[in-house]
């Protein structure tokens, strides 16, 4: 019986502001329900990468993996929203994806989140 490896935390969830102009978006209106997003708080994309949070911000600006909201609409990688998270493992990070972007939800941030 072997034992397993404890997985090395390596993943990072990352916070990259996209331009406001988004928000007139059905989805993204969509996958902010019930929230109240306060207009002086920008449009934020929530995600996790197995990468620096710097290099996945620069693959999202180059169209690689990237979704279509971001593709052409990233206007700043925020680590003032993220550092503070720290790497974890790829589990803790899918999970953390999720909750982090309802806790800016509830902060009064409009998200998207794949």
């Amino acid at each position: 019986m072997s034992k397993r490896t404890p997985t090395k935390p390596s993943y990072f969830v990352y916070v990259i502001e996209l331009k406001p102009d988004l928000l007139s978006n059905k989805r993204i209106a969509q996958a902010n329900p019930g929230y109240l997003y306060q207009p002086d708080r920008p449009l934020l994309y929530v995600g996790m990468t197995g990468r620096t949070p710097e290099i996945r911000y620069e693959q999202h600006k180059a169209g690689y993996k990237a979704s279509r909201y971001t593709r052409q609409n990233c206007v700043a990688l925020r680590r003032d929203l993220f550092e503070h998270l720290g790497p974890m493992t790829r589990d803790e990070a899918i999970e953390m994806e999720v909750s982090y972007a309802n806790q800016l939800r509830s902060q009064g941030y409009a998200v998207w989140q794949n």
